[in-house]
């Protein structure tokens, strides 16, 4: 206890110093937490987007493409598949319930789907969470007029909407668009409640009113006069059938059907299509960026090392100006293992006082990123403590940063037997 009293001591005394080196470990705890807190909420986030989806159904195409255009908003689909493939899916006795998707326009560049009622009433987030609408009318009456939209939480808390607010819709998927539906404007008549995944970004329309929007387009382009204006659309609403779609999300009534269905469907020979199941197609999106994440890893913890070894570096330098430190220790009766013991003591304070405030820095950043990552990219990140695991990782770093002053230490040790034997002669 007297030892680690002159260590604090000591360390005091060299406070400035000592400052640098703790603020060097820190921040290198701090960026090892952070990547490693940032790869798991990623990676919970993007299982959370697609919990209850059995298969994703769209046309021929890479898994992780589909995936990506279908659930996460990045990238396009290659082409369309016809509203009849629908129907047949829909009729597979293996089928509990199936959701048709729509792509291809916009507001402000955020992504509009069309989709039908099922979407609210079936689609999952989460641990099995259903969607929940928490401003305007129920899931079960969404749709009745056919310019009625349902947005996403992050949609009504960046653009500023409420119920009852007017929108008009671009066509395409761009953040800017030279093409806008001006003729169709939307009336809000539903916010969803916040689910941390990309659904808080998006906009929703009925199918009919997806129709509606793209009468007379051709190749991205309106013919003029060819379209509709909201009158003759509600008058013709009965007649908007969809003619293709983007995507399909099916629940199966027992997932053992899996597998089964998914080869019906890859082998349909009315159209190419490709139905995936979302869990493994995540994992192989996971083996894909595994080398990027292990990049990071690899990185963070080489500027722990770094940390580590300037503190060696400072034990070092400081050693020829504390040889009278260590000379009046050993007038006061230390021996020189307990001068070797001081040092390693100092290094495991500093290295401690590293890792705490490294994790209150990673703390610290996770709430100030957490809203800005939820805004810009939709990524839920949680305030949370390091795992059990990554605890295990930073008491690893301490016994590092002990066995690191092992080297002082011995120098220490070595010059103080040399100085005692000079007295004695």
């Amino acid at each position: 206890m007297r030892l680690l009293t002159l260590a604090w001591h000591s360390l005091v005394n060299r406070s400035f110093a000592v400052i640098l080196t703790v603020m060097t470990i820190a921040f290198s705890i701090g960026l090892l937490v952070m990547v490693d807190q940032l790869r798991q909420e990623v990676r919970e986030g993007f299982y959370r987007s697609v919990s209850g989806v059995d298969l994703i159904v769209g046309a021929r195409t890479a898994p992780i493409q589909l995936l990506l255009y279908s659930v996460f908003g990045v990238g396009s689909a290659t082409n369309n598949i016809d509203w009849e493939t629908f129907q047949e899916l829909q009729r597979q006795p293996e089928v509990d319930w199936a959701v048709p998707m729509a792509l291809g326009d916009s507001h402000q560049g955020y992504r509009v789907m069309g989709t039908t009622r099922a979407f609210f009433e079936q689609f999952k987030v989460g641990d099995q969470e259903g969607l929940v609408i928490q401003y305007g009318q129920p899931a079960t009456a969404v749709f009745e007029d056919l310019f009625e939209v349902v947005i996403g939480a992050q949609v009504a808390k960046q653009l500023g909407y409420t119920l009852g607010d007017e929108i008009v819709l671009s066509h395409g998927t761009g953040r800017v668009s030279l093409q806008s539906h001006d003729a169709l404007p939307f009336k809000v008549t539903g916010v969803l409640a916040p689910t941390g995944t990309p659904i808080d970004q998006q906009l929703f329309v009925s199918l009919r009113a997806h129709r509606a929007l793209h009468v007379g387009w051709e190749s991205g382009v309106q013919r003029p006069g060819a379209g509709l204006d909201q009158e003759s659309a509600r008058q013709s609403a009965d007649a908007l059938q969809p003619e293709t779609l983007t995507a399909i999300f099916l629940g199966l009534k027992t997932r053992a059907a899996v597998f089964g269905l998914q080869r019906r469907v890859n082998e349909y020979r009315v159209e190419p299509l490709s139905a995936i199941i979302p869990g493994i197609t995540l994992q192989e999106l996971w083996r894909i960026s595994g080398v990027a994440e292990q990049i990071l890893r690899v990185v963070a913890a080489l500027v722990v090392l770094t940390g580590l070894l300037g503190m060696l570096t400072v034990l070092l330098t400081t050693l020829n100006e504390r040889r009278r430190e260590m000379a009046i220790l050993r007038a006061n009766g230390a021996r020189p293992h307990h001068i070797a013991m001081l040092l390693v003591m100092e290094a495991g304070l500093i290295a401690l006082a590293g890792i705490v405030l490294g994790v209150a820095l990673a703390l610290m950043a996770q709430w100030a990123l957490a809203p800005v990552l939820l805004d810009r990219l939709g990524i839920y990140l949680s305030l949370q403590w390091p795992a059990l695991w990554q605890w295990g990782v930073l008491g690893g770093i301490w016994v590092a940063g002990l066995l690191v002053a092992l080297v002082p230490a011995s120098l220490a040790y070595r010059r103080t037997l040399a100085d005692g034997m000079q007295v004695r002669s």
